[in-house]
C-alpha cells in the first residue's frame, strides 16, 4: 500500500458500516485501514454519542473539577493506581519524560454485573456526592462510546483479513477507561520546567482511543515525516486512534501515533482546557501476541508475546500511576 501524507485527519461516516451496503461497508473499511495505516487517526461521524450528552458530561466533569482540592482529593486512592476517581495534578508523565503533565483527572470504569466472574477484578467507580448527575451521565456516555468501539473494531477486523467479531469476545466487559481530564489554567508559565507540557507526546496504551470533542485547540499529532499537526473534532465528530495494544497485536501494520497536548498561545494560558477520551482496553487476559499475517520476512515480529493485563501494568509503572 502506498504511504501518504496528510495534512488533516480524514473523515468517515460509521454509519456507512453500519447501516450501509455491502459497497459502503466495504468502502469504510478499506479508508479506515488506510488512515491506520498511515497515520493511526481518523475522525467519525454515525457513531452513538449525541452531542445533547456529550455536552452535559462536559457540564458536570467542569462542576467535579472547579470543587476544592480537598473535595476532589476524597476520591483519590493512590492504590487504584489512577484507573478510578481522582488523580490530581503532578501524578502522571508521559513514558519516557521526566516532567509530570499539567493536568488532573478522573477515571470511570467498567460496568460489571454483580455475578460476573470479572466482578472481582475491577474496582468499584468512585462517584463524588457533589455532583449527583456525574454517574448516570458518564455511564450513559461510556456505554454509547463502548457501543461505538466494538463498531470500530470490527470493521478494523476485516481489515486484517479475521472475522468481523474477533474483538467482541475479548473487549465484551473489557477494563475500558471513561478519563474526564482538565488542563488547569497556567498562571505563570515563567515558574514551570522547560519541558512542562499539558499533555507531553505519547501512544496510548490501549486497543483503541474514541474522544469526543475537546473544549479548546490543542491536540496535535505527529505525521510520519516528523510534522506535527493540529487535530480537530466537529461537534458531532469523534476522534478515533489506534493505541499501543492494537499496534502490538498487528505488528506495526496498524499505526499508533505519538501525540501531545501543547500549551495554548499567551492569550489563552488563563483558560482551562476540558477532554474526554474513552481508552477502550480488553479484558486483562488478551493475548497480544502479534498476528501471524501481520509477520512476515519484510516485516519481522518486533514484540515480545504478552498479556494485556501484563503490558497495562508495565506501562501504568513506566507513566508514574502504578508504584511497584
Amino acid at each position: 500500500m502506498s504511504k501518504k501524507l496528510y495534512d488533516e485527519i480524514p473523515s468517515l461516516n460509521l454509519e456507512d458500516f453500519t447501516n450501509g451496503t455491502e459497497e459502503t461497508k466495504a468502502q469504510f473499511v478499506k479508508e479506515l485501514g488506510e488512515a491506520y495505516n498511515n497515520i493511526g487517526f481518523v475522525a467519525i461521524k454515525g457513531h452513538y454519542l449525541s452531542n445533547e450528552l456529550s455536552q452535559k458530561l462536559y457540564a458536570a466533569v467542569e462542576k467535579f473539577f472547579n470543587l476544592s482540592t480537598e473535595q476532589k482529593k476524597a476520591y483519590e486512592k493512590e492504590e487504584l493506581a489512577g484507573q478510578r476517581g481522582y488523580t490530581s495534578k503532578g501524578k502522571e508523565q508521559a513514558k519516557g519524560h521526566k516532567v509530570p503533565d499539567l493536568k488532573e483527572f478522573y477515571q470511570v470504569g467498567q460496568f460489571v454485573p454483580d455475578d460476573h466472574e470479572l466482578k472481582k477484578e475491577y474496582p468499584d467507580n468512585l462517584w463524588p456526592s457533589e455532583v449527583p448527575e456525574l454517574a448516570e451521565l458518564a455511564k450513559d456516555a461510556y456505554q454509547k462510546l463502548e457501543k461505538t468501539g466494538f463498531e470500530m473494531l470490527r470493521a478494523i477486523a476485516i481489515y486484517l483479513g479475521l472475522d468481523e467479531n474477533y474483538f467482541d469476545s475479548e473487549v465484551t466487559y473489557g477494563n475500558s477507561i471513561l478519563r474526564a481530564i482538565h488542563y488547569p489554567p497556567i498562571e505563570n508559565p515563567e515558574d514551570l520546567p522547560e519541558d512542562a507540557v499539558r499533555a507531553a507526546q505519547h501512544g496510548d496504551i490501549n486497543l483503541i482511543t474514541l474522544l469526543m470533542g475537546a473544549s479548546a485547540d490543542g491536540l496535535q499529532v505527529l505525521r510520519r515525516d516528523g510534522e506535527w499537526i493540529p487535530i480537530t473534532a466537529l461537534p458531532n465528530q469523534l476522534v478515533v486512534n489506534v493505541g499501543d495494544m492494537l499496534a502490538r497485536l498487528t505488528n506495526d501494520k496498524l499505526k499508533s501515533t505519538i501525540h501531545r497536548v501543547v500549551n495554548p498561545a499567551k492569550e489563552q494560558m488563563k483558560s482551562s482546557r476540558y477532554s474526554i477520551p474513552f481508552f477502550m482496553h480488553p479484558k486483562s487476559s488478551m493475548d497480544l501476541t502479534c498476528l501471524d499475517s501481520c509477520v512476515d520476512t519484510d516485516n519481522p515480529k518486533k514484540y515480545e508475546d504478552m498479556s494485556a493485563g501484563e503490558f497495562l501494568a508495565e506501562r501504568l509503572a513506566e507513566i508514574g500511576l502504578l508504584k511497584k
